[in-house]
This record gives C-alpha cells, sequence and structure tokens, in this order.
C-alpha cells in the first residue's frame, strides 16, 4: 500500500486531480443519504430561486430542491450504471474474446459475426429504441447498455489473446500438456490486464456520457430521480431564472468522464511496464 501510495504522489497533476475528483464523486455515491439526505425534499413554497438565496448555495430547481443536495444525490446513479456496464462488457468480452482467440475455428467466426452485427449499428440509437420499447428504467438501460458495449471488448480481446497465443511460451506449456483452459485463465488473461483495465474505465466514461444522455431523454431514470442527466434536463428549463440548475449537472458529467479517461490512460501505461518487465 505505501508503495501504491508513493507512485500515486510521482504521477502527473492532473491524473492527482482526478483521484480527488473521483474519490469526492464516490463517497458522495456511497454516502449519499448522510451527505444530502434531504436532496429530493421538495419545496413547491419556494420554487426556483438562484444561488446564494436562502442558504441555497447553487439555488434550487423547479419543485425547489437544492440543486447542490440534489447533485450530491445524483453521483450514485451517474456512477454506479457506468461501472456495471464496463464491467458486465468486459466480463463478455473475456469470455468471448478468449475463447474465439484461442480457440479460433468456427467459434471465432461466430464470435466475429456477432461484434461486426452490434459494431455496426448506432449504441446509443439503438439503446435507445430498445429502452423505449421495453419502457425504460435504469437497470433495463444499463443491461443494454452491456449488451451493446460488449462487441468492442470483444474484438480487443480476441485481437490480444491471438497475439499471446503465438509466443514461444504458450507452446512451451502445450507441449508439457497443460490443458487449454488452465493456459489460458493462469498464463494469457494475466497478459492482458493492462488492455483490461485501460477498457474498462474508458468504457466507464462512454457509459457515463449514454446513460447521461438517455436519462436526459427521459428514457433512463425515473422523472425526479437524483441523476445528473435528468438533473440537467430540468435544469435546462430554468436557464434564465438558476443557470446552475443545468451548468453543474453538466460540468459534473465532464468532470467525471475526463477524469476516468486521464486515470485510464496513466494506469494502463504503468501496467503495461509492469507486464513487460515481468
Amino acid at each position: 500500500m505505501t508503495r501504491r501510495l508513493a507512485r500515486l504522489r510521482h504521477a502527473p497533476l492532473t491524473v492527482l486531480l482526478s483521484s480527488v475528483f473521483l474519490t469526492a464523486a464516490v463517497l458522495c455515491a456511497l454516502a449519499a443519504p448522510l451527505i444530502a439526505p434531504h436532496a429530493l425534499d421538495q419545496d413547491l413554497y419556494l420554487g426556483t430561486v438562484g444561488s446564494g438565496v436562502e442558504g441555497h448555495l447553487f439555488g434550487t430547481d423547479t419543485l425547489g430542491r437544492d440543486v447542490l443536495s440534489l447533485a450530491a444525490a445524483g453521483a450514485r446513479s451517474a456512477l454506479l450504471g457506468p461501472v456495471v456496464v464496463a464491467c458486465g462488457s468486459m466480463l463478455l468480452g473475456l469470455l468471448l474474446g478468449t475463447l474465439a482467440g484461442f480457440r479460433g475455428g468456427r467459434l471465432d467466426t461466430l464470435v466475429g459475426r456477432y461484434a461486426d452485427l452490434l459494431l455496426a449499428l448506432p449504441a446509443v440509437l439503438l439503446a435507445m429504441v430498445v429502452v423505449g420499447m421495453l419502457g425504460g428504467g435504469y437497470w433495463v438501460t444499463v443491461t443494454v447498455l452491456i449488451v451493446l458495449f460488449s462487441p468492442s471488448d470483444v474484438r480487443l480481446i480476441r485481437a490480444t489473446v491471438m497475439e499471446q497465443a503465438g509466443r514461444p511460451y504458450i507452446e512451451s506449456a502445450r507441449v508439457l500438456g497443460i490443458r487449454s483452459g488452465r493456459i489460458m485463465v493462469r498464463h494469457v488473461l494475466p497478459n492482458t490486464v493492462p488492455v483490461v483495465v485501460a477498457n474498462v474505465l474508458l468504457n466507464i466514461a462512454f457509459a457515463m456520457v449514454a446513460l447521461s444522455s438517455l436519462s436526459y431523454l427521459g428514457l433512463g431514470v425515473a422523472p425526479g430521480a437524483a441523476d445528473w442527466g435528468r438533473q440537467l434536463a430540468d435544469g435546462q428549463q430554468i436557464m434564465v431564472d438558476n443557470p446552475l440548475a443545468a451548468v453543474l449537472p453538466g460540468v459534473l458529467i465532464i468532470l467525471a468522464a475526463t477524469s476516468v479517461n486521464l486515470l485510464g490512460d496513466w494506469l494502463a501505461e504503468h501496467l503495461d511496464r509492469k507486464v513487460a518487465t515481468r
């Protein structure tokens, strides 16, 4: 742990700032009921007010809810869904990509056609159609995005596994009679860690934007829920009375996606050097 903290202290300033922001966002997501217990409390009598009025630092929305508290509570849906999407699609990618890249043959052809078919379709537009047909809902949207994000992970893992499969240490393991399953798990998959980490974090950023976009269009979270995308849509209607109601969630989405990307690039480079040294 001490060595990891030491490496983090020597990281670029952008990575350090990204880590601080993401840590704060994760804390808000985990402790939302404690940090913002009254985020969804409405004050229809107060209505929309600007920043600094009656103790509301960023003002209130049309229902009289505090914008800052709503943003803190919205960190949970804004972060949890993208993490589930990225991890779920990567699990599919690891399963299908490893089997296709290592086994080859008809399985490789079948998996390749699956990936090509979904990659030919616009993910967000297809998600809008499917989620709209299924009646919307947060977890329905997350499930649809897991499937739509998986083809890129499948192709990436397949290419990485194929690169490793032809190396001498794999041939040596086969000559020694080690089973294919053990070779894939113990020898091939550990060498895909840098690619997995980088792509998971990249997909978190993409999923964050996709989920926020669908929530903005009314296809993600339920109306009135605490979510940055939904808050952005609601805040756009009161830009004249309280512009910060739309600016704050928009800035948070941009900062979160950028921070995840920067941290992912740095971690991928560090892990790649570590794997190469090993």
